[in-house]
């Protein structure tokens, strides 16, 4: 079949990987220049397998004042005159107990170990050069009531094929010697060793060189943004960009991060899809003993820390805040500080890289793939934080609808409807 994929993140290239894979004939389409240049350019490069648990959460509730009138807190919400915003947050704090958590976990978990699966299956993909390591991850927790929450969480992922190890705060020292430098702050930590880490944009350009074959089957239509897809009754006619050309296909998949919401309304279909912006870093590892080898997640700033080769990629926040892909210099002095505080002799803190993105989030945190309601319209939508660990995974729902293949994970777990 010929197939336009719309959006070139890790995503939309994985996505085109998969399909070529299976002989259809893809075109890429994205308005940058070039590939993965929104979420997927900088993000916080972890594969984090077993550590999927949404951002709505029952601890929402709690930490909601400060959320909401806080200047340094690692979420951040600003309201907008946009009406999306509320009808998005309300469901967002609908979705904020323990039950749908556990739910939406359990849904995410399963699509997490296929995409590891398929990752690791790939023999193309595992040829590329993207920093990828097996390092394992370790998430410390600064309270006793945290650990007691971590400890309740791997217990029940434990049922789920999880491996983890609940570790007291010298046995996560002794993991990881490089946090020495905030061992006052912790109780402890939950160590998963087959975790990963791995630089999205560097794959990204992987599978484009993959892909750029003259017998690929595979086209590249960078610098095009897509105004609006063309409906007809319950089909796409094609895909017109803002040059007024039309690119016509057989089936179309969006797989377009945070511009999905806006290119689905043109067809008529209301995606809960919001941008929920996040920050990074990347800073040259100055000296080897003073960096961290194990991916770490630091609970109480909401901060991840991965080792890319010679960089330390740094992120985190979470802000509510609209559209807004620019640089606020007060949260990346937040980031600045957060990570010196942590990592203080691993880099200069001359060379710094800093960006920003907006990750494509639904109220639950679960994605949505396949139907849209539109027949031959697929969607690939929605993953927030989690598109790199994800996108492999749901690349292969994507080729197996296609091919009309029973689905690798239940249908009805990543609808439209449960989003």
């Amino acid at each position: 079949m010929k197939i336009v994929v719309i959006g070139s993140g890790v995503v939309g290239m994985t996505t085109a990987w998969r399909l070529a894979r299976d002989g259809h004939s893809v075109t890429i389409v994205d308005r940058a220049s070039t590939t993965a240049q929104g979420a997927s350019h900088a993000n916080g490069a972890q594969l984090s397998y077993s550590y999927v648990a949404p951002l709505a959460s029952p601890g929402v509730w709690f930490d909601l004042p400060k959320y909401l009138f806080g200047r340094n807190t690692p979420m951040r919400f600003r309201p907008t005159f946009d009406l999306f915003q509320y009808r998005w947050l309300l469901k967002f704090m609908a979705a904020c107990t323990r039950e749908q958590a556990f739910a939406t976990t359990d849904r995410l978990l399963r699509l997490a170990y296929l995409s590891r699966d398929v990752l690791h299956g790939a023999e193309d993909i595992r040829g590329l050069e993207f920093a990828w390591s097996r390092a394992g991850k370790l998430v410390v927790q600064g309270s006793a009531a945290g650990l007691d929450g971590a400890r309740a969480q791997v217990e029940y992922q434990s049922q789920r094929g999880s491996v983890q190890q609940v570790l007291n705060r010298d046995a996560c020292l002794k993991l990881e010697p490089a946090l020495k430098g905030i061992a006052h702050r912790i109780v402890g930590g939950v160590y998963t060793p087959d975790e990963e880490a791995a630089d999205p944009y560097r794959l990204c350009q992987g599978i484009e060189g993959l892909l750029s074959g003259d017998n690929s089957g595979v086209t590249f239509v960078y610098g095009a943004k897509v105004r609006r897809l063309l409906r007809s009754g319950r089909r796409l006619l094609g895909v017109e960009t803002a040059s007024g050309d039309v690119l016509e296909a057989d089936v179309y998949v969006l797989a377009a991060g945070v511009a999905s919401r806006r290119l689905g309304l043109t067809a008529g279909l209301d995606l809960p899809i919001y941008p929920i912006k996040g920050y990074s870093l990347s800073l040259p590892i100055a000296n080897d003993d003073a960096a961290p080898r194990v991916s770490i997640t630091d609970t109480d700033y909401k901060v991840v820390y991965a080792r890319l080769g010679e960089k330390l990629r740094v992120a985190g926040m979470a802000d509510i805040v609209g559209n807004d892909d620019s640089i606020d210099p007060r949260r990346l002095g937040q980031l600045v500080w957060q990570a010196r505080e942590t990592f203080p002799q691993a880099t200069t803190w001359q060379q710094m890289e800093p960006w920003t993105g907006l990750r494509p989030a639904t109220p639950k945190g679960l994605p949505i793939l396949n139907a849209s309601g539109i027949d031959n319209l697929l969607l690939n939508v929605g993953h927030g934080a989690l598109g790199f660990t994800l996108a492999f995974g749901s690349a292969e729902v994507i080729a197996a609808a296609l091919a009309g293949r029973t689905s690798p994970v239940p249908e009805q777990d990543f609808a439209l409807a449960a989003a």
